[in-house]
């Protein structure tokens, strides 16, 4: 039996046919919904990840071909072992590999758990034309990974691209990115309080609601009230 082999049926030794009913409702796989089609095990991440360590070595080819199953699990897997690949060895093969097949990262949970560790750390020290590119894209998840990405910025204080990629997605139409984005300028006040302030007061009024939500969700119940009511100037 192959370690691929092996790892799938690992994998499906720990199903939850309960816990996957819940995950393909909570996941939106219904028709027309984001994650239409998706299939669930059942899995939880904690288990995805005990598996991903124990089949570590697998083989790039191998991951290749995890990452292109319609189980969502077994996608979520490849994406770990990808991220571990990367960590020991951070080439552009893997950043492109990542980027070329966006397809297959096609749930918020796939984005949120690999895209800062993945090309976010790749952008580090180099230019992020490819972030804009991402913002502009048509994909959903091709937009969330490029705010996702940032980050790894925000981490070391380095604000600029977040908010710059912010403001590009201000006006997006999907839930899932009022949401990412209200979490990264969430993240930036957290590092410092006064930037997501200044970026807030200049935009809060035509802020997506959930946006906002999100991004002073942390914020003392006083100052949440007066930018939910509007009464900064």
């Amino acid at each position: 039996m192959s370690n691929l082999t092996q790892l799938k049926a690992d994998l499906r030794k720990l199903s939850d046919p309960q816990k996957a009913k819940l995950l393909q409702g909570f996941f939106k796989t219904g028709k027309g919904q984001y994650g239409e089609g998706d299939i669930f095990l059942g899995v939880k991440v904690p288990e995805s990840r005990a598996v991903a360590k124990k089949y570590h070595d697998l083989s790039f080819e191998d991951i290749k071909t995890l990452l292109q199953s319609k189980i969502h699990e077994e996608r979520l897997t490849a994406l770990l072992l990808l991220v571990h690949l990367y960590q020991k060895n951070p080439d552009k093969k893997f950043v492109d590999f990542y980027l070329s097949n966006t397809k297959h990262i096609n749930n918020w949970d796939l984005v949120d758990l690999t895209a800062h560790k993945i090309v976010g750390h790749y952008l580090e020290n180099k230019p992020r034309d490819i972030l804009y590119k991402l913002a502009r894209s048509k994909i959903l998840w091709e937009r969330r990974i490029s705010i996702i990405s940032t980050f790894h910025f925000i981490r070391d204080r380095d604000f600029k691209d977040a908010l710059a990629l912010a403001d590009i997605l201000l006006n997006d139409e999907h839930d899932l990115m009022h949401k990412a984005v209200g979490w990264v300028l969430r993240e930036i006040g957290k590092k410092d309080l006064k930037v997501e302030e200044g970026f807030l007061r200049k935009h809060y009024k035509k802020m997506p609601r959930t946006m906002l939500r999100y991004s002073i969700e942390k914020f003392p119940e006083d100052v949440r009230k007066k930018y939910l009511k509007g009464e900064f100037n």
